[in-house]
């Protein structure tokens, strides 16, 4: 095994992706787990990109690290919670987390690495995106146009039910 460039960066995307999903579980505040969750996002779509799926790396930057980040972010702020400090777990707690990490990545080392993978011929980088485009809006445009009504009516039913406890709060 020879270490490349690309073999480095995606040792160094992995370990943001792993490093984000840990911080997600063992943080208590809510907006840095929210921050969390984007380092682990955008961890992924660096790895979509070494493996040549661009438009798929682009749609999980937008889509998840921008949209569903930020709605979660909304979501937060406007909802009334509590702010109770969960008890620290104390030396135990922390060393079992650390036990099962290193547990889980011996595992997967074991696993992996006398896999013998035969090498095929494929067509990966030819025009991703173009495919995906032909696809979606030749065989699938019937599913491609309900989900867009379905979101739509959600946005609309989102700000209805909005209004209605705006209106219900004005009243007390």
């Amino acid at each position: 095994m020879s270490l490349s460039g690309e073999l480095i960066a995606f040792i160094g995307l992995a370990l943001v992706a792993i490093v984000g999903g840990v911080l997600l579980i063992t943080l208590t505040k809510v907006v840095h787990m929210v921050i969390a969750l984007v380092f682990t996002f955008l961890g992924i779509a660096g790895i979509y990109m070494l493996l040549s799926a661009e438009f798929v790396a682009i749609v999980q930057i937008l889509i998840y690290s921008g949209a569903i980040t930020i709605v979660m972010l909304f979501g937060i702020m406007l909802t009334k919670h509590q702010e109770n400090d969960a008890p620290a777990k104390g030396g135990w707690g922390n060393f079992s987390l650390l036990a099962a990490i290193a547990g889980f990545a011996v595992a997967v080392y074991l696993g992996i690495y006398n896999l013998d993978i035969p090498v095929q011929p494929t067509a990966l980088h030819e025009e991703n995106t173009k495919q995906i485009g032909i696809e979606l809006f030749s065989k699938y445009v019937i599913p491609f146009e309900v989900m867009s009504v379905l979101l739509l009516v959600a946005l609309v039913g989102a700000i209805v039910l909005a209004k209605k406890d705006d209106e219900e709060g004005d009243r007390s």
